[in-house]
């Protein structure tokens, strides 16, 4: 019993002392204030850091365990990670340096190279403590600038210091932004021991345990430092229109009449159109300003109507794009209304955004909002603050009851709010029109109108995986789909297809990229371009189901073009980065089979007329708004020229989409 109670002993202390030899540090994941998951990191004294993350984000979202070794310069040694991404497919990651040798083997990458020199190795399914190693090294590194391998530079400045006081005590904590890895600084706060404390943003945020109630005080800190890049960027790559400007020599599009006027001249001022027509036709007063256009193709600016305005480069990516207005589908109500009033008092670069307001159900497949009803009180409640805030639009999401649905859908009509979204699960699309929608979100969530048998639990990827796996057995002439796409004709619903949301999601896999970004992919940033080729962002497809998969996409994009022949609305939205995938999603339509000059006037003039804009918008003719694109080609015979836009005027600004692009990164369009 005695030597039983010293090997117990002996064992605890062992224990004891590991414990006492490691560092252990833990963060939350907070997701609009909801709790979504957390990393642990364990330091120990032989330079190994042990991290654990993973969080969910309706059913999906990573689960990673990694081993970090440091080497003696601070920099990286190696690394193994294990366990599945964000779509749940497997992740099986290793690094090795040994002197000038990197080695790296992941899903999509096996590679070995010779450095000379410093370099960090950056891992294809990163999580946050490795930024917290690489901000170490960088601020080691002369000049605090390193290569990232496998391509591409850092750097790092150190912006301001904060001291702030949580549960476990007062710390000292440094903000730091990293420059070089995305199209803005990559922001990471640190305490006095260069540890993680937290990476903040308005919608999601992993910050040290116990620390939550401090993030509000670091959140206006950061902001504050973005909106003073933002004011910089707005006064030096925007051009006020002070004068009258007289466009000449233009060839210009009439999305509504369809017509091309050669040798057209527009004149603008105070931000509208005063007149539109043949040069011979269109006189302008002395004072105005005059630009050549040289014979180049003059539209009206683009409209994404699916859109999640969060990254600061949003708006400028918008506008480089052609992109001039945009509807929000789901968003921090506060934030976006701040960053609506710098866009229109010109402190920051960004199309219009027109609001709409998400609402779904408690649970754990709710999706990141605070906006949650699991009854009718708190569905009018919501309701009531989004109209009375300036939504325009009711957004129902995937985990809200069946039976709650039509409560929400009288509440919003009452308060003059048009109500569209995920057909929630347990209930078909056909349901979700006959209770009272107006529109639907997504083409995945028509197909599964004619799959309820075999999924109905839709808040989780089944959603996505069972079109995979199904899709391409729907037919499409079937009296099933005749009489449900006539329904959507008769009560005029209008549908939100995102093709190319689905594109690379569905044709996408490691090492294969899909074709979503293969015509600009050279002209992005060396770590989304390694991202793309990497296939990341597709859904764990089994052998043998490729073909399937495939199969269904393209069943996506029939049923796009079989809603087009039977006169049902069609907007066009991304639910991505709109200035620069709207442009593939508008090629996505002309291979579903609508002609190029109603795919533009689907951009423009009719998703302008769906949210009631079509008197002031979405025309060149005198009295609309100035909101023109200047684009090198001819987009009615060529879609994949919409990618050349040339300059952009937003009513009484002017911009060159070529320096907005440079500044974000990004290399201007050919």
């Amino acid at each position: 019993m005695k030597l039983s109670f010293c090997v117990g002993a002996v064992l605890l202390c062992a224990a004891a002392i590991a414990a006492a030899a490691e560092q252990v540090e833990r963060s939350e994941v907070l997701t609009m204030g909801t709790k979504a998951g957390f990393q642990e990191a364990r330091y120990a004294d032989d330079g190994s850091v042990r991290v654990h993350y993973e969080f969910n984000d309706r059913g999906r979202g990573p689960r990673y365990d990694a081993e970090y070794r440091i080497a003696a310069n601070g920099g990286l040694g190696a690394m193994t990670n294990k366990g599945n991404d964000y779509f749940k497919a497997a992740v099986d990651e290793s690094f090795n340096r040994d002197g000038k040798t990197f080695r790296w083997k992941n899903s999509s990458e096996d590679e070995t190279r010779t450095v000379d020199g410093e370099a960090f190795y950056l891992s294809l399914n990163g999580m946050p403590e490795e930024f917290v190693l690489l901000t170490r090294a960088l601020l080691k590194a002369p000049d605090h600038r390193l290569a990232i391998l496998p391509a591409g530079e850092a750097r790092i400045e150190k912006l301001t210091e904060l001291r702030v006081k949580g549960k476990p005590g007062a710390k000292k904590v440094t903000l730091y932004a990293i420059h070089g890895l995305d199209l803005t600084p990559s922001f990471i706060w640190l305490d006095d021991q260069q540890r993680f404390f937290a990476s903040y943003s308005s919608w999601s945020s992993l910050v040290r345990e116990g620390y939550d109630e401090v993030l509000p005080t670091l959140g206006r800190t950061q902001d504050a430092q973005e909106k003073q890049q933002a004011e910089q960027r707005a006064k030096t790559l925007t051009e006020p229109l002070t004068r009258p400007l007289l466009i000449r020599n233009v060839r210009a599009f009439d999305p509504a009449s369809g017509s091309i006027v050669d040798d057209a001249a527009v004149l603008i001022d105070k931000g509208r159109i005063v007149a539109a027509g043949k040069a011979a036709e269109v006189a302008a007063p002395a004072a105005a300003d005059t630009l050549d256009g040289g014979g180049k193709f003059l539209m009206p600016g683009l409209w994404d109507m699916h859109v999640h305005f969060f990254s600061p480069a949003d708006g400028v990516l918008d506008i480089a794009g052609g992109v001039t207005t945009v509807r929000d589908l789901a968003n921090n109500p506060p934030v976006l209304a701040e960053r609506i009033k710098a866009i229109e008092s010109n402190r920051d670069i960004g199309p219009r955004i027109i609001k709409a307001g998400i609402i779904d159900g408690p649970g754990p497949f709710a999706g990141p909002t605070k906006a949650l009803a699991d009854n009718e009180a708190d569905a009018q409640r919501i309701v009531d603050d989004y109209a009375a805030s300036g939504h325009e639009q009711i957004k129902i999401y995937s985990s809200i009851k069946p039976e709650l649905m039509p409560a929400i859908a009288r509440m919003a009509h009452a308060k003059g709010l048009r109500v569209s979204g995920h057909v929630p699960a347990y209930m078909t699309a056909q349901q979700f029109v006959e209770n009272g929608a107006d529109e639907i979100q997504h083409i995945n969530m028509l197909m599964l109108n004619f799959l309820f048998d075999k999924v109905q639990d839709t808040r989780s990827p089944a959603r996505f995986t069972s079109i995979g796996e199904y899709g391409a057995g729907i037919d499409l002439g079937s009296p099933a789909v005749r009489d449900f796409v006539a329904l959507l004709k008769r009560r005029d619903i209008v549908v939100d297809p995102t093709l190319s949301t689905f594109e690379d999601m569905f044709l996408g896999r490691p090492g294969l990229p899909g074709p979503g970004f293969a015509a600009i992919q050279t002209r992005l940033p060396l770590t989304w371009q390694r991202s793309i080729k990497s296939g990341a962002g597709g859904l764990p497809i089994k052998p043998g189901q490729e073909a399937a998969y495939r199969d269904g996409y393209q069943r996506m994009i029939d049923f796009v073009g079989l809603l087009y022949r039977s006169g049902v609305r069609i907007v066009s939205g991304t639910d991505g980065s709109s200035g620069l995938q709207l442009q593939r999603e508008l090629e996505l339509y002309v291979a579903a089979g609508i002609p190029p000059k109603d795919v533009l006037r689907i951009a423009t003039y009719d998703s302008a007329g769906v949210m009631k804009r079509d008197k002031e918008y979405g025309r060149i003719a005198p009295g609309y708004v100035a909101d023109l694109i200047l684009v090198d080609g001819d987009p009615t015979m060529n879609m994949a020229d919409i990618r050349k836009v040339r300059t952009v005027i937003r009513g009484d600004r002017r911009y060159d989409s070529a320096k907005l692009f440079s500044a974000i990164g990004i290399a201007p369009s050919p």
